[in-house]
């Protein structure tokens, strides 16, 4: 598979601290990769990175294999697609008009949606199971609606990349596993590449064709989610007892929490 996201050698920072420490990564075309790892770890500010939001102070981004520094801001929206943990409309926009904000890098001139863009947004809600959502306002939606419109807006940018910072964070276990199901059907259908961070570490490892774990700004370990997800790594990252053993249907990696009051339940995450 071709790489069509590369980062080498890595470096960031806010101010005076190192946030990223040398991240190397490569996402190769139709997969889906889980970025993991405790809070701090330096997760939402790497895909940041990843998306042309924050300059690096050393190392390489690779986009198609030409530098993202090279890019304009409205190049870098036709390849990748972001999609936010949490937005807020300060305006009740309808449904359909927030799917039709994903064609705002393709108007050119002249920001006025013709009958592709129409169609294209059509397309994208089809895909998601929005369309019937298209005249609600987007302050009407539940949790997991508004993460489908976000992602059929992402669709609508017709990027080939997709990353996702926490889609399933305020969602219960019916639509988390919707979000995922979604997820793999469109890089299944569309010949999407995603990247996705998760808290969700069991939930991701049966989705994802590999994993990558953060820790203090630095990879700890990357590859598929049985390489990565051991108790000795989930451990030592989060600093929690744990137990991990297999899925008895998908056979993919189940983390529970090991809490250390023996008078306390188990906890699978």
């Amino acid at each position: 598979m071709d790489s069509e996201l590369i980062l080498r050698d890595v470096y960031f920072r806010y101010d005076s601290q190192w946030c990223l420490e040398g991240i190397d990564f490569e996402l190769k075309k139709g997969e889906i990769v889980g970025i993991i790892g405790p809070n701090g770890s330096g997760k939402s500010t790497l895909l940041k990175i990843m998306d042309g939001l924050l300059k690096i102070q050393k190392g390489e981004i690779l986009l198609f294999n030409k530098p993202i520094s090279r890019y304009r801001r409205g190049d870098i929206a036709r390849h990748i697609a972001m999609v936010p943990q949490e937005e807020t409309f300060r305006f009740s926009f309808l449904v359909s008009e927030v799917v039709l904000m994903g064609r705002f890098s393709h108007l050119g001139l002249f920001p006025f949606e013709g009958k592709e863009d129409l169609e294209i947004a059509n397309q994208s809600m089809r895909l998601t199971g929005t369309l019937n959502l298209g005249p609600r306002s987007i302050h009407e939606l539940s949790g997991g609606e508004k993460q489908r419109v976000l992602i059929a807006r992402a669709l609508t940018q017709r990027a080939q990349i997709i990353l996702l910072d926490e889609p399933t964070s305020f969602l219960d276990i019916r639509h988390k596993v919707e979000i995922f199901e979604l997820i793999s059907y469109l890089t299944l259908t569309q010949g999407l590449s995603v990247i996705i961070i998760s808290h969700d570490i069991s939930l991701a490892a049966q989705y994802c064709h590999r994993m990558l774990l953060l820790n203090k700004g630095g990879v700890y370990k990357i590859g598929e989610p049985a390489e990565v997800i051991t108790a000795d790594n989930i451990s030592t990252v989060y600093q929690c007892p744990v137990l991990v053993d297999n899925n008895p249907i998908s056979k993919t990696p189940r983390v529970t929490i090991l809490k250390k009051r023996k008078e306390s339940k188990e906890e699978t995450v």
